[in-house]
């Protein structure tokens, strides 16, 4: 218990200190001085930023012409179009490989092209296209395969398509394969006919930092323009963008916010039919839908197929143009995803106890070996050990042939950059500073745990995490009208997270634990001023009990659960909400932390 205790308290609380004129920042652009310091936080000063960034539209998005090769890549598909050549896309297993898929596959139907798509098996084929994908496409008298959220590290298998007589275009997101000698650099890109990944050290993308969805959703815009195909057409495909961009974890920045707020909009009122059961099946309120929604329910739905079947269920769905057929496959969505979380909760507990019990405990990259857990999940079960011990956390499992893992980092660690140091015990790997995948033999397990903590340069400092305080801000602050302010500011998700407040010092009244597997926790709050409010706090309960008894006492956390005067204080970070129950808006926080 007293490790749970500690590892939950391994955390560092900071306020942000930016000094601006806040009173003549929140005049000028007519905004509370709350949001004010919140905009200087996010380093948002000039007024034609704030404008921007409050009110920004897809006018202020960059121009898909600035992609490197990518008008050479829309000028042979539009000769292969008008000559009938066959063209195969070849996509990705996850959400943002299914989301470029379809976005190719329908714009490439649209402009009349005799287009397929195949997308590779997680279990069977493994990440990106290979050797045999290439020879299906040869059998089928496949002229030109075009990528989608893969291909860049896909150099013997590019150079055999071009060596047999295809066409060969890259649509990527995915960093540049180098090689280092003497400490210079130098990419390895693929012999493809044309490259389009704003990761090219010669691309004059203005931001690089977009999902392989918005690469393709780039591309379209150019090969639209060719076809004279109206502008709005395009514009309707940004929802599928935004998905993309929020599941495959994209910084919520520049173009991307723009994306996902629009995407959003369009998404309320979708007419895709699949969407539209996926959505009603769950429950989601349409003019409540926000990033969460895409990340934690949407999202999590089309991957399952791709995690434990295969991807092109989820890509049925967005293609199905019968409702009641859509509806069916959004049922079998939801039960492959609920088989999903049961599994990965078994994986997790799994790893977790190899951790507690064996020295990897004391490592600075855990490296875990589940060789029973399906593929699939290792991904999922990294992150989730990253986000308990806040350390670069490495899975493994047995795949058909050797050893298969997925990788998640913290802000401190380049998993990327640090995978390539080590990668005389690798197969096949790729991805990014903060995810990568992986393949090995079996025998280099323990030798690529030694190799990544003997050359690390991470220090304990790096593994407590660290909370950065907007604003430090009484109960009484927290009305109706600041929360809908605060709804400027969205979508949240990394890179523009939730803005964090804090108040100290709150005594607890009463505290209740809610739901049906008992994950709420719902406190009634006062503060020195004598405000009172309700709070809510998720899933952390079992360590807040254990904090609580460590520092008080169980007498103390008995009266606190009986609604009786009691001395416990804590301080806190939280996020404003309103409550509305029976036509009744109440003010709450959202406890994301307690000290």
């Amino acid at each position: 218990m007293v490790n749970r205790i500690e590892r939950k308290l391994r955390e560092k609380w900071f306020l942000k200190n930016k000094k601006e004129d806040f009173a003549k920042i929140a005049n000028e652009n007519h905004i509370s001085e709350v949001l004010a310091r919140l905009l200087v936080n996010r380093d948002i000063v000039e007024s034609k930023d704030i404008h921007t960034y409050l009110h920004s539209s897809i006018d202020t998005m960059h121009n898909p012409h600035q992609l490197k090769d990518v008008d050479y890549a829309c000028e042979i598909l539009e000769e292969k179009i008008k000559e009938n050549k066959r063209i195969r896309i070849v996509g990705d297993y996850d959400v943002d490989g299914v989301a470029s898929t379809f976005l190719l596959y329908t714009a490439l139907q649209r402009v009349g092209a005799n287009v397929d798509y195949e997308i590779p098996e997680r279990m069977k084929d493994g990440y990106g296209i290979n050797i045999n994908i290439i020879e299906a496409a040869r059998e089928a008298s496949i002229d030109t395969i075009i990528t989608c959220d893969n291909g860049i590290a896909a150099i013997e298998q590019t150079r055999y398509a071009k060596e047999i007589g295809m066409t060969f275009i890259i649509t990527d997101h995915h960093d540049i394969p180098f090689v280092e000698e003497d400490g210079v650099r130098t990419d390895v890109l693929p012999p493809a006919d044309a490259i389009v990944n704003p990761k090219q050290h010669d691309c004059k993308y203005p931001f690089s930092a977009i999902c392989g969805a918005v690469v393709a959703y780039k591309l379209i815009e150019v090969l639209y323009e060719r076809f004279s195909v109206d502008k709005r057409e395009v514009e309707e495909l940004l929802a599928y963008a935004a998905i993309a961009t929020v599941c495959d974890v994209m910084d919520l920045v520049d173009e991307n916010r723009v994306i996902v707020k629009y995407g959003l909009e369009l998404l309320k009122k979708t007419d895709n039919k699949g969407l539209k059961a996926l959505i009603e099946l769950h429950q989601i309120n349409t003019y409540k839908l926000s990033a969460y929604h895409l990340g934690f329910i949407i999202g999590p739905c089309l991957n399952a197929s791709g995690r434990l079947e295969t991807a092109k269920i989820g890509l049925s769905l967005l293609l199905e143009q019968d409702g009641e057929t859509a509806r069916q496959i959004a049922i079998q969505l939801k039960e492959l995803n609920d088989k999903r979380k049961d599994m990965t909760a078994r994986g997790v507990e799994q790893a977790i106890e190899m951790i507690e019990t064996t020295d990897l405990i004391n490592d600075k990259v855990l490296v875990v070996y589940l060789p029973d857990c399906h593929e699939s999940l290792a991904g999922i079960i990294a992150g989730r050990l990253r986000e308990r011990y806040h350390k670069p956390a490495i899975v493994l499992t047995k795949a058909i042939e050797g050893v298969k893992g997925s990788a998640r980092s913290i802000e401190q660690y380049n998993m990327f950059e640090e995978l390539t140091k080590c990668k005389e015990y690798l197969g096949k790997f790729g991805g990014h500073p903060m995810a990568a995948g992986l393949s090995l033999e079996e025998e280099n397990i323990k030798p690529l745990r030694n190799a990544l903590n003997e050359r690390t340069i991470l220090v304990e400092d790096d593994f407590i995490n660290k909370i950065s305080i907007d604003v430090v801000m009484p109960l009484g602050y927290v009305k109706e009208e600041l929360v809908e302010e605060l709804e400027l500011l969205e979508p949240f998700g990394k890179g523009n997270e939730k803005p964090v407040f804090a108040e100290k010092d709150l005594s607890i009244i009463k505290a209740d634990i809610l739901g049906k597997n008992r994950n709420t926790l719902k406190l009634k709050v006062e503060n020195q001023y004598g405000k009172r409010m309700d709070a809510l706090y998720f899933n952390q309960i079992d360590q807040f009990n254990e904090y609580l008894i460590d520092k008080y006492g169980n007498n103390e956390v008995d009266k606190l659960y009986k609604g009786i005067p009691n001395d416990i204080k804590v301080s806190v970070v939280y996020y404003p909400n309103i409550n509305e129950y029976n036509g009744m808006k109440t003010p709450q926080i959202i406890i994301q932390g307690i000290q």
